[in-house]
């Protein structure tokens, strides 16, 4: 079942934003529409957004200025972004978008089943990534709650643990054998 994050389109044209929210109706997803990057940007920092799927070429705020801070601000810099483009294929855009990190840069007219297609597997790929680091976080305090200070001493070069040989300060030398292995004939 899809999460509450919702998935931000974002065009500066309504007929384009209706037909891309038809087209992704039949996944189930909570969808989000924003008329400009300013809006989508505002949208995206207020959270709860999973994808965005983001017109390249807007008036003010382009698609790849959006990006652009997204990219900068911890708390979207994962936000896997499908970008919308009616010109064409563009080697210099690709090259910028991809440059960015956005997942897929797509023509329009988009085609509706490629368009569900990436937006399912972008979008429960995130919130795959998003439980795991949930889970990372929970169980890194549980284990801060439990590890008394001198048992972390071995993430420290040069500490060791109470009872840890002096040789085996910095970690296990595994580059040389020499003197390690016996020859048995």
């Amino acid at each position: 079942m899809p999460s509450d994050a919702r998935i931000l389109i974002v065009d500066d044209h309504e007929d384009t934003l209706y037909a891309l929210e038809s087209a992704l109706a039949p996944l189930g997803y909570r969808l989000a529409c924003a008329t400009s990057g300013d809006e989508a940007l505002k949208e995206v920092l207020r959270g709860r957004v999973g994808l965005l799927l983001l017109d390249v070429r807007m008036p003010k705020v382009s698609g790849l200025d959006v990006v652009r801070y997204m990219r900068r601000v911890g708390q979207t810099q994962h936000i896997p972004v499908i970008l919308l483009t009616g010109f064409g294929p563009d080697a210099e855009l690709a090259s910028a978008a991809f440059g960015l990190g956005v997942a897929d840069l797509m023509m329009k007219p988009v085609d509706p089943w490629a368009l569900r297609t990436k937006v399912r597997y972008l979008y429960d790929a995130h919130q795959r990534f998003q439980a795991l680091e949930q889970e990372v976080r929970v169980l890194r305090a549980r284990l801060g709650e439990r590890v008394p200070p001198q048992a972390t001493a071995h993430s420290h070069p040069g500490t060791r643990l109470p009872g840890q040989r002096e040789d085996c300060a910095d970690g296990p030398d595994f580059g040389s054998t020499e003197g390690r292995y016996e020859r048995r004939t």
